[in-house]
């Protein structure tokens, strides 16, 4: 397998895709570019296009495989916010502003949404990942990084803060955009080695 380029600022998303990188025995490597995300509605076309920038403005990356990732929290009663702004959110009103607005709702409901667009072959592709649960009552554990400390995955009693990396990588967002790009490749390098 040829090796793959994960490119994030967040040292905390390339660890969890090197653990399950391993599953695949796809070896990756973390690439801290400076490129410009967009703001957008939507997680896919934000990642398409970090992608798409990315090539335009380092045309030494076209010799490479990578991926961008992009990720959202997603809450049902605040009509999907902070969504796509999960980090700009992040940085301004952080979990106990998350939790102040959501003191007088009933509706916990929410989902992490992670898209994976990677380069590969010459071309582009996007991988979707998503994780139902709930948003706590307060924070919870100290692990994980972002909204994982009030978030809970549905059937579970730990928030992702609380569960240890491979716990958290049972049942993760990300874990499941991973998982399906690595098996994707898997196959695509498969097919190639059998000439089909």
């Amino acid at each position: 397998m040829k090796e793959l380029h994960f490119i994030t600022h967040n040292i905390h998303k390339y660890e969890e895709a090197s653990e399950i990188a391993k599953d695949f025995k796809i070896p990756i490597k973390w690439l801290n570019v400076e490129y410009e995300e967009i703001q957008e509605n939507e997680l896919e076309l934000i990642a398409l296009t970090s992608c798409k920038n990315l090539l335009n403005k380092k045309p030494e990356l076209r010799n490479k495989h990578f991926f961008a990732e992009d990720a959202g929290l997603f809450i049902n009663t605040l009509k999907g916010f902070p969504g796509p702004f999960s980090a700009y959110v992040f940085q301004t009103i952080g979990n106990e502003g998350i939790l102040r607005l959501m003191e007088n709702e009933e509706n916990k409901e929410a989902y992490f949404k992670s898209v994976i667009a990677v380069y590969y072959n010459n071309k582009i592709e996007l991988f979707v990942g998503e994780t139902r649960g709930s948003i706590l009552l307060e924070k919870h554990g100290k692990k994980g990084f972002g909204f994982d400390p009030i978030f809970v995955p549905t059937g579970e009693e730990q928030s992702f803060a609380e569960m240890s990396l491979t716990t958290k990588n049972l049942y993760s967002h990300r874990q499941k955009s991973l998982r399906e790009m690595f098996t994707s490749l898997t196959a695509f390098e498969n097919k190639s080695i059998s000439g089909e």
